[in-house]
């Protein structure tokens, strides 16, 4: 269980901005990497793969980056093997080459013990980050688990709504033990007391910046927002920082993952001084603008209002079938196995909301592996209907490219809130999942392009903020 999870919180980071749990989004099927294709490499006895796990580790991802998938497969043991075919790892390598750029080099490799055997770093300089791979090692000398630990994106110059001496930042630390999380206060330069919101991120492992390849959206967000005099409050998802111990956990649900720490933020931000906290919002980002009426909803009277940007309306498990079949509509006839692919997947996504649904289904029955705790859950949230009991003010964002997302993915909402006076929404035609403009069809390959947040929806945004 914990290996397979493992995996997918690697696929949650690489491809997920949205959708469900620790594993979100659906994995995107990138142009191929020039460092990584079908046939780029013959299969090899994998070199330098020593018995101690540095070298196991190092050697795993080198044939991960020449494409080398019977070398990786022969280094897995038989559940890591099943869970990530060479289909799989294809994905995987082609999605961080869409994210960060072509592989470079190994800038480093270190090893610290774990309890299911040694947990191998290994830094790998891309074009357009320096990504941190963890490589799980067995005790006997096997691969039983992978997922991005870490992403050092190059730096980039600020928006230009970005007004660097007007405000603050200095770290803060969200929740209590055993799952305190490392988190960035920024606060405009003044006396106050000033609006602020609590920014809630969308699924997998993200940091507080939400980063992908060299974009920063919620680091946007902060700084634009904040240039206009609201304090904002960020941090590192626990999926991030203890994932480890979440992978570990078979009976998680997005209370572990996202809301009850959302919830803390709150709670912080409403006692930090030079902030109103009357007047605290909550900014959620796909999942978390998916669950921001629940949280709102667990908390009343502490939140002056939620925004919702790229809010999915749909049930997470169609939403992720949505993901896949766009991404496989990019190659134009789909392969066979694609096409099994997507026939599991619908089955999976099925079963995840049915009534037969019960805490003992097998994960390799139900989306990304996640646990049938997850799905239980949110079977028992109807955000529509919980939006609509919502008295607060609340604000939409629609991306017209957000593929992830996608612009019907709107309608619902307007419809269930067409009473409601306090309900404000927006669209930006040339917006993605992430926030940014672009051009054209949407692919995965776009968002390792640099970027800044939409300068509108940040104007708009800051224009609500100061008048609810």
């Amino acid at each position: 269980m914990v290996r397979r999870w493992m995996l997918v919180v690697l696929v949650s980071a690489v491809f997920a901005a949205c959708g469900s749990s620790t594993p979100a989004g659906s994995p995107a099927r990138a142009p191929s990497p020039s460092a990584a294709t079908p046939g780029a490499a013959a299969p090899s006895a994998v070199p330098g793969a020593s018995g101690d796990p540095a070298s196991i580790g190092r050697a795993y991802i080198e044939a991960l980056s020449r494409g080398d998938w019977t070398g990786a497969l022969a280094m897995e043991d038989p559940v890591m093997a099943a869970a990530a075919p060479a289909s799989k790892l294809q994905q995987i390598v082609q999605s961080l080459v869409a994210q960060y750029g072509a592989f470079g080099a190994i800038e480093s490799v270190s090893t610290t013990p774990a309890a299911s055997g040694p947990l191998v770093a290994v830094a790998v300089d891309f074009a357009h980050a320096t990504v941190t791979l963890n490589v799980a090692v067995s005790p006997g000398g096997q691969v039983i688990g992978l997922h991005v630990a870490a992403v050092a994106a190059a730096s980039a110059s600020p928006a230009a709504y970005v007004r660097p001496g007007s405000f603050a930042e200095s770290s803060i630390t969200v929740g209590s033990a055993p799952w305190t999380l490392p988190g960035t206060l920024t606060l405009p330069v003044g006396t106050g007391p000033f609006p602020a919101v609590v920014l809630v991120a969308g699924s997998g492992p993200a940091d507080r910046d939400e980063t992908f390849g060299p974009n920063k959206p919620f680091e946007d967000l902060a700084w634009g927002l904040a240039s206009q005099g609201i304090a904002v409050l960020r941090y590192d998802k626990r999926t991030l920082v203890y994932a480890t111990q979440m992978a570990a956990d078979t009976s998680i649900t997005v209370h572990q993952e996202t809301m009850d720490d959302a919830e803390a933020a709150v709670a912080l931000l409403r006692r930090t001084p030079k902030v109103d906290p009357s007047r605290v919002f909550l900014v959620g980002h796909s999942l978390g603008a998916y669950l921001a009426p629940r949280i709102a909803a667990e908390i009343p009277g502490q939140l002056a209002g939620i925004t919702l940007l790229e809010a999915p309306s749909t049930p997470l498990p169609e939403l992720v079938v949505i993901q896949e079949e766009y991404l496989a509509s990019l190659q134009g006839s789909p392969s066979p196995q694609v096409e099994q692919q997507l026939a599991t997947l619908k089955q999976q996504a099925a079963l995840a909301e049915s009534p037969g649904l019960s805490p003992s289904t097998p994960t390799s029955k139900l989306p990304l592996n996640t646990p049938a705790s997850y799905w239980l859950d949110l079977q028992t949230y109807h955000p529509l209907a919980v939006a609509a009991g919502l008295q607060v003010p609340m604000f939409f964002s629609q991306g017209g490219r957000d593929y992830q997302v996608p612009p019907s993915e709107l309608q619902p909402w307007e419809q269930a809130l067409a009473g409601h006076a306090n309900v404000t929404f927006r669209t930006y035609p040339a917006m993605d999942h992430l926030l940014l403009d672009g051009s054209g069809s949407p692919t995965p390959a776009e968002y390792s392009v640099p970027g800044h947040v939409d300068p509108q929806l940040v104007a708009d945004l800051a224009a609500w903020i100061r008048s609810s």
